[in-house]
């Protein structure tokens, strides 16, 4: 008897500890589209947010977007939480928001179809705002699902002239990215078609009045430039067409700036701009 008695008493407290049904209405739908169905590790791709917020709904501050990739284990890995750029706290009552984010996709040691769950938080507070989609996990809410292929389907980029050594970020070392010198050379195969080159970088522009003027050039013939305002990484896009590229099976893309600088002391290299990511896509 007693233990058909311990036996109730637990049956009891796990009752009472069973999560409650999530009462809160929604705020918002929220949904995602890429910019292409495969996605090859180390290639750009454009993720389009969009938020359609709810009748009833309102904004005391401004939250955060958490967006976590996970693989079919279920282990996250990676992230690309944000701030929207129309702050939550301007989101009205029926509105559609929607904007775009490039990124390029992390070297994770993983092949195949990845979930993207989505939610919406407080960072100080932790506070989750409840949604309208199929919730994954606690207000962590599943909104697409991407397929990812081998580093192999892109075009290998070379840094062949002007690059000091790659560096990585001690708490994160997946962050890595290589400094060049006033002139530096990227050297690929010539997809000999009309394409799209990207470029993430950051520039040291609070040394510079006015800001490091780059030229990006085939040959002789600039494809593009920009002014390196960026203090910390952005992503440039650039149109190249195949007449641009040429007819040579390689192609060296020349990074050419204005300026550099010396950071002094025991570092004697001329450092130009800070180069994450290079990217050649074929339309």
């Amino acid at each position: 008897m007693r233990f058909s008695l311990v036996l109730v008493a637990c049956a009891a407290l796990l009752a009472g500890c069973r999560a409650k049904p999530d009462t809160e209405p929604p705020v918002a739908t929220p949904s995602l589209t890429f910019s292409k169905d495969r996605m090859s590790i180390g290639s750009a791709v454009t993720l389009t947010y969009k938020f359609v917020v709810a009748s009833n709904a309102s904004f005391d501050k401004d939250y955060w977007v958490f967006v976590h990739v996970l693989d079919p284990e279920g282990e996250q890995m990676w992230t690309d939480d944000h701030q929207p750029p129309t702050p939550t706290s301007k989101w009205k009552a029926g509105d559609t928001i929607q904007y775009s984010r490039t990124i390029f996709v992390p070297n994770y040691p993983y092949i195949g179809e990845a979930a993207v769950r989505v939610g919406v938080y407080d960072p100080p507070s932790g506070r989750r705002l409840a949604l309208n989609a199929p919730e994954a996990s606690r207000r962590e809410y599943l909104v697409a699902r991407m397929q990812l292929l081998a580093s192999s389907e892109n075009i290998f980029i070379m840094y062949k002239d002007g690059w000091h050594p790659a560096e990585n970020d001690v708490k994160n070392p997946q962050n890595e990215w290589k400094w060049t010198k006033k002139t530096a050379t990227l050297s690929f195969r010539n997809p000999k078609k009309d394409s799209t080159f990207y470029l993430e970088y950051d520039a040291r522009s609070d040394l510079f009045t006015p800001p490091q003027q780059i030229v990006l050039k085939i040959g002789d013939a600039p494809v593009g430039q920009f002014t390196a305002t960026a203090r910390l990484g952005t992503i440039v896009t650039f149109p190249v067409t195949a007449a641009q590229l040429g007819t040579a099976d390689m192609v060296d893309l020349v990074i050419d700036l204005d300026r550099a600088f010396k950071p002094g002391g025991t570092d004697p290299r001329e450092l130009g701009i800070r180069v994450f990511h290079a990217y050649i896509e074929p339309k």
